[in-house]
C-alpha cells in the first residue's frame, strides 16, 4: 500500500475503511520527541473527524522496535517548564487516542517500553509479535510513567501485577503479554500485519454504528455503577434498533441474505 508522510517519522497508509500508522524512526527504536508527539496529536484530532470514512486505525512500528518509549536524550538538561510541557502533550495524545471513536488495533513488532506500551495501552486491541518486549522501565530513571501506565495498566491486569511491572520495571515477552491480559494474540513476526489487517477487516466490515456504540459503551461502563451501565447499555440498544441499519440487519436475517449497512 503506498504510503504518505505526516512526519518524517510518520507514515500513514490507507485501505479501505482502515488506515494504518507507522512510527518509522528505526534507528532510535521509535523513540518519540515533542515533535513526533505533536504531529501524532494533529493526525488524531483530524481522524476523529473522519468517523464515517476510516472506521478502523492500525498502529505499528519499524524495524526491532515499536516504540521504544520517549526520546530520553530530549530529557537530558532541560528545564521543568520544558520536561512538563511534553508531558502535558503526550497526555493529550494519548487520551485522544483512547477517546477515538474508530476502532483502534495495535501491532507490537518489537520493544514496546514507556510510552510505547502506553500507546499500545490506549488501543482497544493488541496484537504482539514474538520478538516484542513490553514495559514500563520509568523507575530505573528514577521516574514514574507520564502516559496513563500507572492507570490503564492495573484496569487491564489488575492491581498487583502492575505495581509489579511498574515497581520493577521489568520487560515481559509477548507470551506473558497475552497471559496477563495486556495483549490478544502472539504472531509470528512475518505475520503480525496480516493477521492485524486480518481482523480490522473483520472489524470493518461490521454496521458502523454499533462497532463505534460497543466500544463506548465498554469504555464509558467500566467505571461507571453496574445498574448505570446497564442504563446505558439499554438506552444505546433503543437508538440502534431505530435507525436504518437495525431495521436491515432485522430484514436480511429473515431474508436469508448478507445485510448492507449504510451507517444510517
Amino acid at each position: 500500500m503506498p504510503e504518505e508522510r505526516l512526519h518524517p517519522n510518520l507514515a500513514l497508509a490507507r485501505h479501505g475503511a482502515i488506515e494504518i500508522l507507522r512510527v518509522d524512526r528505526e534507528d532510535a527504536l521509535g523513540a518519540l520527541n515533542f515533535e513526533i508527539m505533536e504531529a501524532l496529536g494533529d493526525y488524531v484530532t483530524d481522524l476523529r473527524d473522519r468517523r464515517d470514512e476510516v472506521r478502523v486505525l492500525i498502529v505499528t512500528g519499524t524495524g526491532r522496535g515499536f516504540v521504544a518509549g520517549a526520546d530520553i536524550a530530549g530529557y537530558n538538561g532541560v528545564g521543568q517548564t520544558v520536561f512538563d510541557g511534553f508531558q502535558r502533550r503526550s497526555r493529550q495524545t494519548l487520551d485522544a487516542i483512547a477517546e477515538l471513536p474508530q476502532a483502534t488495533v495495535c501491532a507490537v513488532n518489537g520493544y514496546a517500553l514507556g510510552g510505547g506500551f502506553e500507546l499500545a495501552l490506549c488501543c482497544d486491541f493488541v496484537f504482539v509479535s514474538e520478538k516484542a518486549r513490553l514495559g514500563l522501565p520509568e523507575i530505573k530513571l528514577g521516574l514514574l510513567p507520564g502516559g496513563g501506565g500507572t492507570q490503564r495498566l492495573p484496569r487491564l491486569v489488575g492491581p498487583m501485577k502492575a505495581k509489579e511491572l511498574l515497581m520493577t520495571g521489568r520487560m515481559i515477552p509477548a507470551t506473558e503479554a497475552v497471559e496477563i491480559g495486556a495483549a490478544l494474540e502472539t504472531c509470528a513476526p512475518d505475520a503480525l500485519m496480516p493477521r492485524a489487517m486480518e481482523f480490522a477487516e473483520a472489524l470493518a466490515g461490521m454496521a458502523p454504528l454499533p462497532l463505534r456504540e460497543a466500544k463506548r459503551v465498554v469504555d464509558d461502563g467500566i467505571d461507571a455503577a453496574l445498574s448505570a451501565g446497564l442504563t446505558l447499555e439499554q438506552r444505546v440498544l433503543g437508538a440502534l434498533f431505530a435507525t436504518d441499519d437495525g431495521k436491515e440487519g432485522i430484514t436480511a436475517f429473515m431474508e436469508k441474505r448478507a445485510p448492507v449497512f449504510t451507517g444510517h
